[in-house]
């Protein structure tokens, strides 16, 4: 048999090499599937085809094993070969049952297929015709056995009550195992007395078989009596379950009365949506089973006279499935193998190799193969093959293929020729490199021109070839050539070496030290061969600087031999080490310059508050970095809730030196929440503040502060009013702030005190009929809080309530000034007695068609005696009525006066503005302005004049409507003209502007003034008056 394959391998690649395909190794694109085959009794056309298919040229033949046996399809067997199909005839179900494999093959070598099974399905009738009595009492629980006759193929299970169809329904007191096929009745009735016939279905071949009738009978010496629960249907100690298939757990007990199944998870974790508890028939159905599902399950069966229990365990597990896969390699001879073959799988997977279809010979020494990972070394043509990792355990295995190909070569320079041209460095080290293609691995050797290389201690040929020259010289400079044999051939190839100067920085190595904000160069100069390209790279901490992205602190400042760069406002940040590399094609060189930035210091660290007084506060703190600048001092800022920011506190210690770490503030508040912080100085600047310390409270302690500005007065009748500025909280020292007020009549020698609880309170109002009117009293106000009383205020004099205006105001008069304004006078109140004052006056003023509580009020001070009403209607009648007033209220009313408005000036301003300019003086001329019907008569107008529309005019009047101004004309001026009446002024004209001129005469109008004679202008001369 190994001949016959191997004289086919040979055919097909004699047919490979003499067609016209492309070369392939095999590849399955079918492989078999396993095939439960049903068997009939009776049947003798019993046929089962493998279907096995394959690609790959030369074309490919096929061969088949049976359980590792290989199987003869010779003429007159039952194993016949289509293609790579393999058909068995007349399946005998004791020989063809087994494990099956499809072998491909041409001359790139074999490959083995999965593995499928064949099973044959049958079901053979019962052997007994007559089965025993079952007899039992009522109430006791019976097993009928069913005891399935000879089968292959999954079976399910029924059962006929006396004769068909009468099937036995499932319910919580009958229970047919799917497992077994027996019967289990919890509590027998007496109307399950009968005929049990068990009823086998092969879902395979769809035959059915019936067993003999089981009669069951019922005793008559007595009834049985109730019973715990007694499991009959157990559960597996552990049940191997497959990854996504679909679990069924059987359990049912007998006893009586009728137990209830329930089932539960040991570790107590909850049922997930998918699991199906069926109560009625015992059975507890899991699908798609995952790992999750993994673990102890436990079935209860209780009565009333028990509960008993089992357990099973559910052991997840999964075939394997490739997670790498090892990938066709091409090798040389000598080279080395190494595959890896990786697979998930439960219980975790083993490894094994197959060249071709067979085991691999673990025994040669040249391979190792290692948890999946195969390693061939020392590879030659005789590795050649079709290669497959089998990745198995005990629920199934997986095979992958991969093909290996070891190839000869003579050398061959045509993908790697030597480099044209290698430049070297003066004094420097060159690596030549040679790298042709062959197989196997020969000679390699050198020469320089036409003379052989000899190996020195400046001369190696390195183990891959390539050649090493140390302390390069220009006399090393020329043509190398590398020559390449083995046993298949020879090769050349050549290149030439150039030998340039050494490149040196000669900018030295420094230090540099810079104040923060300067600018500073780093400086990089070079020497070098002038046929090179320089290449200037910087470094930062060993970053590189890319300039113009890192802000505009950075830029280059060198030329073309030079890499300089400079940092402009340097920064706390730009401390370190700079570094400039300077690169060409054949060295690289660098120097670094330290740079150290001084600045402030950085913020102090834990700044924390150590004890608390009333009114003052120790606090410590660690230093921040000095920024290479030694502290000098420290800076002590709070803040509280009522301060405006952050405020410098005084110390114990007027000035903090820098080596200080700790500080006793004062001068603080009692009982206000402060926060602290730190700033450090040296002698650069002061630094940024240290985070805030704690929120820290000073202790309370009597009160310190009196309220500001008390005085008081005015309030009702008998009544003593008393007022003061509140003192502010940050000022209370303490909880339970209040204030005591304290009083007396002056000259009077005990105080009257009362306390008031409010903080914020303002005002005390002491009431009695006592008081007297406006009598002067001494008071002062005191604070007190929980730690007890404090000072008082200095003692003032204030006065009592005063009584009301007694007297009503006398000798009212109002006179009409213009159509808006009426001047109202009267005759003074004496302004002070022993029981009240006048403060001022009240007058109220409505117009004739109003009511008297509508009235507008005019308030005046002190003691005087008109007052002139502005913006009333003209022509209109007001009625008019004052009272005195004080702090006590208002007095009575006056008698009632009118007065009458006059009427309105004219609404119509002037028109017809003509304007000229003579020898410094500028004539207006304009229309008369006529009052209507309801309008006052015009008596002049005001002329008003400015240099520009933002200044201050000047004014004249005029009763004509022109008037000469004597202004000098080389200036512009902006007018107006108004008329006014008795009624007061009218509507102003539009602004005309009279522009400079250099001509001695000059004329405009206004854009309505067409038509104006401007020779009555230039005659017309006016006078007036100015008025500034």
């Amino acid at each position: 048999m190994e001949l016959l394959w191997k004289l086919l391998v040979l055919v097909s690649l004699v047919e490979g090499l003499t067609g016209t395909g492309v070369l392939q190794r095999p590849v399955f694109t079918k492989q078999p599937g396993s095939v439960v085959f049903p068997v009939h009794a009776g049947e003798t056309q019993r046929e089962v085809v493998f279907s096995c298919e394959a690609q790959g040229h030369p074309p490919l033949f096929y061969r088949w094993k049976r359980n590792d046996s290989f199987i003869l399809p010779v003429q007159g067997s039952r194993y016949s070969l289509m293609g790579g199909n393999l058909h068995i005839s007349n399946l005998n179900k004791e020989e063809d049952v087994g494990i099956y494999q499809c072998l491909a093959s041409n001359s790139f070598g074999t490959i083995i297929s999965r593995e499928a099974s064949l099973h044959v399905a049958y079901l053979e009738n019962f052997k007994t015709q007559r089965r025993s009595p079952v007899r039992v009492r009522e109430g006791q629980g019976v097993v009928l056995l069913c005891g399935p006759p000879p089968h292959s193929g999954e079976l399910t299970f029924s059962w006929i009550f006396n004769a068909y169809p009468s099937f036995v329904i499932q319910d919580t007191r009958r229970f047919i195992s799917q497992k077994t096929g027996n019967l289990y009745i919890a509590k027998v009735e007496p109307s399950d007395v009968g005929n049990y016939t068990c009823v086998v279905t092969n879902t395979v071949t769809k035959s059915s078989v019936q067993g003999p009738p089981t009669p069951l009978v019922l005793r008559l010496d007595g009834v049985m009596g109730e019973y715990e629960p007694k499991i009959e249907v157990q559960l597996p100690e552990v049940v191997p379950v497959a990854k996504s298939s679909t679990v069924k757990l059987e359990c049912f007990a007998l006893g009586n009365p009728v137990p209830t199944i329930s089932w539960k998870r040991v570790d107590r974790a909850p049922f997930g949506r998918k699991v199906d508890v069926n109560k009625a028939s015992g059975v507890l159905e899991i699908p798609y089973f995952q790992q999750e599902d993994s673990g102890m399950y436990e079935c209860i069966a209780e009565n009333s006279r028990g509960r008993n229990s089992v357990k099973g365990k559910l052991s997840f597990y999964a075939p394997p499935q490739l997670t790498e896969k090892p990938q066709d390699v091409q090798k040389t001879i000598d080279d080395t193998l190494e595959w890896e073959c990786k697979a998930n799988a439960k219980p975790k997977p083993s490894y094994r190799w197959l060249k071709n279809g067979d085991p691999l010979d673990h025994m040669e020494e040249k391979i190792q193969v290692n948890n999946g990972v195969l390693t061939i070394s020392r590879l030659n043509l005789a590795d050649v093959g079709m290669y497959q990792c089998v990745a198995e355990n005990k629920h199934g295995r997986i095979f992958t293929n991969a093909e290996l190909r070891v190839i000869a070569i003579a050398p061959d320079f045509s993908q790697n020729p030597l480099k044209a041209q290698t430049l070297a460095r003066q004094g420097g080290d060159v690596l030549i490199e040679c790298k042709p293609r062959m197989s196997p691995r020969g000679v390699i050797s050198w020469r320089k021109g036409k003379e052989a290389l000899r190996e020195s201690h400046r001369m190696m040929v390195l183990d891959n070839g390539s050649l090493r020259l140390s302390n390069v010289t220009k006399m090393d400079a020329g043509i190398y050539t590398c020559v390449a044999r083995n046993q298949f051939g020879v090769a050349s190839s050549s290149g030439n070496l150039f030998v340039k100067e050494a490149t040196t920085i000669t900018s030295p190595a420094g230090h540099l030290d810079v104040t923060l904000g300067e600018s500073i160069v780093l400086p990089c100069q070079v020497s070098y061969d002038p046929t090179l390209d320089l290449k200037f790279t910087w470094f930062f901490n060993e970053q590189v600087i890319h300039f113009g992205s890192q802000g505009a602190f950075f830029e280059k400042v060198g030329g073309r031999s030079a890499g300089d760069i400079m940092i402009r406002n340097i920064q706390l940040s730009h401390a370190g080490k700079y570094t400039c590399a300077v690169q060409t094609k054949v060295d690289s060189v660098s120097i670094a310059t330290d740079v150290v930035v001084r600045g402030p210091p950085d913020p102090p660290l834990d700044c924390q508050v150590n004890e608390m007084t009333e009114t003052t506060a120790s606090l410590s703190w660690r230093p921040g970095l000095d920024n290479h600048s030694p502290i000098l001092s420290y800076t002590i800022q709070a803040r509280t809730p009522f301060s405006l920011g952050w405020q410098t506190v005084t110390n114990v210690r007027e000035i903090l030196k820098g080596k200080e770490l700790s500080a006793t503030v004062t001068d603080l508040s009692p009982w206000v929440d402060y926060e602290f912080r730190v700033l450090a100085t040296n002698s650069v600047g002061t630094g940024e503040p240290s985070k805030p310390s704690k929120k820290t409270r000073t202790k309370e302690m009597l009160p310190r502060v009196t309220p500001a500005r008390v005085s008081g007065g005015g309030g009702g009748r008998s009544e003593l009013v008393i007022t003061w500025e509140p003192v502010p909280e940050e000022m209370q020292s303490g909880p339970g702030f209040g204030y005591v007020v304290a009083f007396r009549p002056l000259g009077a020698q005990g105080w009257m005190q009362a306390a008031v609880t409010s903080p914020d309170a303002s005002r005390y109002v002491f009431k009695n009929e006592s008081i007297p009117p406006f009598s002067p009293y001494q008071v002062k106000v005191g604070v007190y809080n929980n730690k007890g009383e404090g000072p008082f205020s200095p003692v003032t004099t204030i006065y009592s309530a005063e009584e009301e205006p007694s007297r009503a105001p006398v000798k009212l008069r109002a006179r009409s000034v213009s159509a808006s304004e009426v001047e109202v006078t009267w005759k003074p109140l004496a302004w002070s007695n022993s029981r009240r004052r006048i403060l001022g006056y009240e007058l109220l003023y409505w117009r004739e068609k109003e009511k008297p509580d509508a009235a507008s009020v005019v308030r005046t001070e002190g003691n005087k005696t008109s007052v002139l009403i502005r913006d009333l209607e003209g022509s209109s009648t007001y009625y008019m009525s004052l009272r005195a007033y004080n702090s006590a209220g208002v007095g009575q009313q006056s008698y009632i006066v009118n007065v009458t408005t006059k009427k309105p000036p004219p609404s119509k301003a002037p028109g017809r503005i003509m304007w000229g300019t003579s020898n410094s003086k500028v004539i207006l001329s304009w229309d008369q302005v006529h009052a209507l019907e309801n309008e006052s008569e015009v008596t002049g107008y005001k002329v008003m004049y400015s240099k520009d529309k933002h200044s201050h005019p000047s004014v004249v009047e005029t009763n004509n409507t022109s008037l000469e101004l004597s202004l000098p004309t080389n200036q512009e001026y902006v007018i107006q003209i108004k008329p006014f009446s008795e009624g007061g002024e009218g509507i102003s004209s539009d602004q005309i502007t009279v522009r400079k001129h250099k001509d001695s005469i000059t004329m405009g109008a206004a854009p309505a003034s067409l038509g104006f004679s401007v020779v009555s202008l230039a005659a017309a001369i006016l006078t007036g008056r100015i008025l500034l």
